[in-house]
């Protein structure tokens, strides 16, 4: 991740990570649109497409989050970093679930027994933003840890106690799957000069070694691959091999992934498309991760394209995926000024003017 110069009126921002973040949460959208729209079963699972983005797209973010979170972890104590984290993800989230659920038993007239009720309030506000959760449990734990004594190796340890942790609770197993990639994003801020020295001379080999394990991991991946069907369980030699897999593959595939960002920002940096999806979508992770989470929710619970042809899912995915970003850009241009509504709805404090809002899925 070698570091371009600040680009003026970025509010000394790093673009290139912001338009990592951007394309990220493109691909996000997407896998949702190949679930919930293109294919209504389970035939997602074996989708070439689906696979491609779910081998890294969560992993890569993650990283990304505990890379651009070191400095506030290093620096804040741990009441001040809590609430801070706490006001920037957790505010909105509770803001975009009230907001589902009032949709859902308005608009959508469903209505839930006594018993069931509470079970799915817990499931909708666990389940639905389960990143954000992760996000948060994995800052402040990390936080956690940076006090002890020899902070680095301790984190390094929690990586794998966490991950390998016969845990299947909730959203627990989402966690144990990202926690890790997020102490690796915070470890490679800490020691970002060391790692770059000491690859930099071998950097193509273990682009080609990297690539390698992508392409065999991508091979091998199958069903019982994803974290939302193994839980990160060992229990037999497969189960073991399926986790081993998701890990190091998923690993593989995000520092792939991440080096084809970065090429691709140094190639397009100067074009529109490129600098909107830096500025516009980088900077509003948190917003479209909330909007299109609430959106895909809602779709749970309605019954439709049964019987659409192919060509008519592509068209209603493509036009689905456009207005979620166009209505969530165009939420954040009304509320981002507006003084206690924009931390509410956007998980940033106002800002005057046109500045632009600091990330908030950091």
């Amino acid at each position: 991740m070698a570091h371009e110069p600040r680009t003026p009126g970025a509010n000394d921002r790093d673009l290139q990570l912001d338009f990592a973040k951007g394309a990220l949460i493109i691909l996000v959208i997407v896998g949702h649109l190949i679930q919930h729209i293109i294919y209504r079963d389970d035939g997602f699972w074996y989708s070439p497409y689906y696979k491609s983005i779910y081998m890294f797209h969560m992993p890569l973010f993650m990283a990304i989050s505990g890379y651009l979170s070191c400095r506030s972890l290093l620096r804040k104590s741990f009441t001040r970093a809590a609430s801070d984290r706490a006001k920037q993800l957790l505010l909105p989230m509770l803001f975009w679930w009230a907001f589902m659920e009032t949709a859902k038993f308005g608009a959508l007239w469903r209505a839930t027994s006594v018993t069931s009720g509470p079970l799915e309030f817990v499931h909708d506000f666990a389940g639905t933003y389960w990143f954000i959760w992760a996000t948060f449990v994995s800052y402040l734990l990390v936080k956690i840890l940076t006090n002890l004594k020899h902070g680095s190796w301790v984190i390094s340890g929690s990586a794998v106690l966490v991950a390998l942790a016969p845990v299947t609770f909730s959203i627990s197993p989402l966690i144990k799957f990202t926690y890790p990639f997020f102490c690796l994003g915070f470890l490679l801020a800490q020691s970002r000069e060391r790692w770059m020295s000491t690859v930099r001379s071998g950097k193509m080999l273990l682009i080609v070694f990297l690539s390698i394990v992508t392409c065999v991991g991508f091979l091998a991946w199958s069903k019982d691959t994803y974290i939302y069907n193994n839980l990160a369980i060992i229990h037999d030699f497969r189960s073991a091999k399926n986790v081993f897999l998701m890990f190091v593959g998923s690993a593989a595939a995000s520092a792939i992934a991440i080096e084809l960002f970065l090429l691709c920002w140094r190639i397009g940096r100067s074009n529109r498309a490129g600098r909107f999806i830096a500025v516009e979508l980088g900077q509003s992770t948190l917003l479209l991760y909330l909007v299109q989470g609430t959106v895909f929710r809602l779709m749970d619970f309605m019954q439709f394209g049964e019987r659409w042809d192919l060509t008519t899912r592509f068209a209603v995915a493509g036009t689905l995926g456009a207005s979620i970003v166009v209505f969530a850009l165009t939420v954040r241009s009304i509320v981002r000024t507006v003084p206690y509504l924009s931390q509410l709805v956007l998980g940033t404090p106002a800002r005057s003017g046109l500045s632009q809002a600091k990330p908030a899925m950091n």
